[in-house]
């Protein structure tokens, strides 16, 4: 697939009208409205809420502190953002009642953690900070980045993704998987809080850390023609590479779109923390990379290398993800126009009825937002809000 991403035959920067703008505020009202509602729900009942076919979060059964939970946070974020956005100290107030749940996760649970505190802690304690200033959220964020840093195997020069630090075989999916040698490439996204640790603390080791693993990804996750591994292997004891891994895309020799979009936003970050331009150029081929595989339809298949008999479902949380990618990018004066438009046309589309639950009886906003089936998705709905909340009030990240 490689179809100009352009909208009704002209550019999407061009074709952003008043109208256009309105339409995409008013899906981040949208945004907000159920946020008011959703955050309530999780501050009463503290668990993780991935993803569901229906858009209701809250019957997931997973706990807070349960090892597999990443998501949390993605709807602390948007009552951030919604705060921010509104100055509604009701948002502000129903984040804060979360908060011993997360110093208890860090400081008595840490071991049924996993490289995704980056995701919890970056959108909660780091994000707390920045907007309060208040010391609690700061040494919460630099306890989440200790932990983190002790998942950094120093001989491969890799953050392991999943299991419990005092066990060197965890359950993956529904058999038993080694995941001591393993990492993959969503955890170039933990690498802000790294990054952020060292800068408020003055401890480069958190800063090392990020920046060894962000040059092992770019060696051996980045294909040579731009596309990436999901996961990668490594001798735990020597370092040696292994060999690439799967776990979300449709194969290993995938191109899986949200495993991209984790690459394009984490370089980018990267090099906002680092102005290293090595990331820079890597989050540019990236993206251009993605958005080259844009077809008629604007929002990414799941896969690009689905065959051709594969239904293409389509994930519309891959596209927002990206366009936060882009977003980045033209913070830093990088992103060329291709990149404009397609970052436009990818929000121009996604706010349409095809892709917006917006009836206030669904707690999901963005529909077919998770991967091979269209389901919705928590991380869909932040990083929707995020991207309006940028595009439309040039609102920085929390990242």
């Amino acid at each position: 697939m490689n179809t100009s991403p352009a909208v009704n035959g002209r550019s999407p920067i061009a074709g952003a009208t008043a109208a256009a703008n309105r339409q995409l505020s008013d899906v981040l009202n949208i945004g907000l409205r159920k946020t008011r509602r959703n955050i309530r729900r999780l501050a009463d009942d503290p668990k993780a809420a991935p993803w569901a076919l229906d858009g209701d979060y809250f019957v997931h059964k997973e706990t807070f502190y349960e090892i597999g939970n990443w998501t949390s946070s993605f709807f602390t974020g948007m009552a951030l953002i919604a705060w921010r956005q509104t100055e509604d100290e009701y948002f502000l107030e129903q984040v804060l009642r979360l908060a011993p749940y997360y110093r208890e996760k860090v400081f008595t649970h840490h071991l049924d953690t996993h490289h995704d505190l980056g995701f919890l802690y970056s959108l909660y304690s780091v994000a707390l900070y920045k907007l309060t200033g208040d010391q609690q959220h700061r040494d919460i964020g630099l306890r989440a980045a200790e932990i983190l840093s002790q998942r950094f195997n120093e001989k491969g020069n890799f953050i392991r993704a999943w299991g419990r630090m005092d066990e060197t075989v965890s359950r993956v999916g529904n058999g038993t998987a080694q995941t001591d040698n393993m990492c993959i490439v969503d955890c170039m996204m933990n690498l802000p809080l790294l990054y952020w640790a060292s800068h408020e603390s003055g401890d480069q080791k958190y800063r090392n850390i990020a920046v060894r693993h962000a040059n092992m990804v770019m060696k051996y996750f980045i294909r040579p023609d731009n596309s990436v591994w999901h996961a990668y292997r490594f001798n735990p004891q020597t370092g040696a590479p292994i060999g690439p891994e799967n776990f979300c895309g449709r194969g290993v020799d995938s191109y899986w779109a949200r495993g991209a979009s984790w690459a394009i936003y984490g370089f980018a970050l990267s090099y906002t923390y680092t102005r290293d331009d090595k990331y820079l150029a890597a989050a540019m081929r990236l993206a251009k990379k993605f958005v080259q595989q844009l077809d008629a339809e604007v929002v990414p298949v799941w896969d690009f290398r689905l065959p051709a008999d594969a239904e293409p479902v389509r994930d519309a949380s891959a596209a927002m993800i990206a366009v936060c990618g882009i977003q980045e990018l033209a913070k830093h004066h990088a992103a060329d126009n291709e990149l404009l438009q397609a970052k436009r046309a990818l929000l121009d589309r996604v706010c349409t009825q095809d892709y917006i639950e917006g009836s206030d009886g669904c707690p999901g906003v963005l529909k077919r937002a998770y991967g091979d089936q269209p389901a919705y998705s928590s991380w869909g709905d932040y990083y929707l809000m995020e991207a309006l909340s940028r595009e439309l009030k040039g609102e920085d990240t929390f990242w």
